[in-house]
């Protein structure tokens, strides 16, 4: 293992080079030929060569709730190294970032249902976070950037962040030199005063003029600031516009070091925890934020969800991808931005797409995303405005392959019922609903914009898929306790298996593993396509 020149912090490289080599041994690991009843455990000290977006999603950054602190006997070589440890709430544990604590529960919990082929990849273990939402504190003088202190609305100020990609600390700098010189004061929760209150701050590493291994380490930050006010039209938006000014000719593209991507503002004034409103702004910059993920490249606005460690969201689609079979119909619930869905279309050949997302701010990433994929791919592709809980079957219904990525609660009641009666069903009566919904498309054939329609399709295929059910089920989880418990319903229904399952290491020092879960029908349902035409044809 070599240690990267940017990764850990340069003041601990040396010390952590003599630990790792004379641990050299105790760290090797087995390879990705060993039997398959070892787990396998992938360690990254190095930066990563696979990039990976984001899920469902981490606890809100802000409010991270964390474990009490134990320190081990020893140091390790994938140990944190971060001086702000002891005072900030967004890691959890300093030492074995490789070896989250709660991977030992995962790795019995599989074995005890009978998949003793689980595998975990500890992904990249510093800077590996780019997206963060900071709080913005203290003064003009001397600002405070970072997480609230656990239990408190004290902000910690967090400049050397080892979580960070280095780029995100650079351009936290950079604000920080920008507020004390404009004399930008921070908000007052007290007060309802101040300025600034947020900073976002996303890094792309989207850059095709660099080869792929410079990409990362040479990434561009949007940044979102969320200024105390209703809209451009209040007093203090000429201090925003100084500001925004500021960063672009310090850190754009005819600086010294480009760091600024672009710079966009929200306009946010409400006395509750939600730290964006409603109204947004492009102010500087490039408007589009590109990421290449999953083999494609994917669009993200400030204001959509994207995954804070991108390199591992890519290493879990790639794996993902493996697991769906060429020319299969996907259906893709809780998809966002259908960045999941898009990704299979383009490189899995797949018949079609249906992504299901009761988010309306999704639509248009998914749109831009989706005029970058191969014009060359023969697959009906669609997104739609829907509430994955409310009529699952009708999703569900002419997939063979059904994708979920639910939040931290894991899957709705409505849907994992759905799931566990598909063998039982029957699908006849079920029919005439699904044919029944009308079909809005628009001049590109792949993309429907209506909500509540579904893929059309004609000829012979459409009628066998409208009386396919899915075959494969794959679940991708950020909420720990929600999968096991949406697991062993699944299981216990005995509609499912679970085949494969494997763990990513997203954020590493938290209490946290992503999970992406294989699971197949225990008996196929198999329907006469004939006695269904005959049906149709009385009617």
């Amino acid at each position: 293992m070599i240690l990267s020149p940017s990764f850990p912090p340069p003041a601990v490289a040396q010390t952590q080079l003599k630990l790792m080599t004379a641990a050299g041994s105790l760290l090797s690991l087995p390879s990705r030929d060993a039997p398959s009843s070892l787990t396998l455990v992938t360690c990254h000290t190095t930066s990563s060569s696979t990039i990976p977006i984001l899920s469902r999603s981490p606890p809100p950054p802000l409010l991270l709730t964390q474990e009490t602190k134990a320190n081990p006997i020893s140091s390790s070589s994938c140990g944190l190294n971060c001086r702000h440890f002891q005072s900030c709430s967004g890691c959890t544990h300093e030492y074995n970032l490789h070896h989250p604590p709660i991977l030992d529960e995962a790795m019995g919990f599989f074995k005890s249902i009978g998949v003793s082929n689980f595998t975990f990849d500890s992904c990249r273990l510093w800077g590996w976070r780019c997206r963060a939402k900071l709080a913005v504190r203290g003064s003009y003088v001397k600002p405070l950037i970072g997480l609230y202190e656990e239990g408190t609305h004290n902000v910690v100020d967090i400049p050397e962040c080892t979580a960070h990609h280095p780029k995100i600390n650079a351009a936290v700098d950079l604000l920080k030199q920008a507020m004390s010189e404009l004399n930008i004061e921070p908000h007052d929760e007290d007060e309802g005063t101040g300025e600034l209150r947020y900073v976002q701050m996303a890094v792309t590493t989207y850059n095709t003029s660099l080869p792929a291994a410079e990409r990362y380490n040479n990434g561009k930050v949007q940044v979102a600031l969320v200024w105390n006010s209703r809209s451009e039209s209040s007093p203090s938006f000429e201090k925003l516009n100084k500001l925004a000014n500021y960063l672009w000719i310090k850190g754009g593209p005819r600086s010294k070091v480009h760091l600024i991507h672009s710079v966009w503002a929200n306009f946010q004034t409400s006395t509750t925890n939600v730290i964006f409103g409603n109204r947004w702004r492009h102010l500087l910059g490039e408007r589009d934020f590109w990421e290449h993920v999953g083999g494609i490249d994917v669009s993200m606005v400030p204001s959509s969800f994207g995954q804070a460690n991108t390199r591992a969201f890519n290493s879990l689609l790639h794996k993902l991808q493996k697991y769906v079979p060429n020319g299969a119909s996907v259906v893709d619930l809780y998809a966002g931005a259908g960045v999941i869905g898009l990704s299979l279309a383009a490189t899995r050949k797949c018949r079609s797409v249906k992504c299901v997302e009761v988010n309306k701010e999704a639509k248009h990433s998914f749109e831009k995303t989706a005029s970058r994929l191969p014009t060359n791919r023969d697959c009906n592709i669609s997104w739609h405005q829907a509430d994955a809980s409310k009529d699952p079957l009708s999703w569900l219904m002419g997939s063979d392959v059904v994708v979920v990525d639910p939040p931290r609660k894991g899957l709705d009641t409505s849907l994992l019922i759905a799931l566990e009666s598909l063998s039982s069903m029957k699908i006849k009566d079920n029919l005439s609903d699904s044919n029944n919904r009308k079909v809005k498309i628009e001049k590109r054939p792949w993309v429907l914009r209506e909500p509540e329609t579904s893929v059309q399709i004609n000829g012979q295929i459409a009628q066998e898929e409208s009386q396919s059910l899915p075959q494969t089920l794959i679940y991708i989880s950020c909420g720990w306790d929600s999968f096991k418990k949406d697991c062993m319903s699944l299981l216990s229904s005995k509609a499912w298996r679970l085949e494969k399952a494997e763990g990513f290491n997203f954020f590493p020092g938290t209490q946290s593993i992503e999970i992406l879960a294989v699971f197949k029908r225990g008996s196929a349902v198999k329907i006469k396509g004939k006695k269904i035409a005959k049906k149709k044809r009385s009617t």
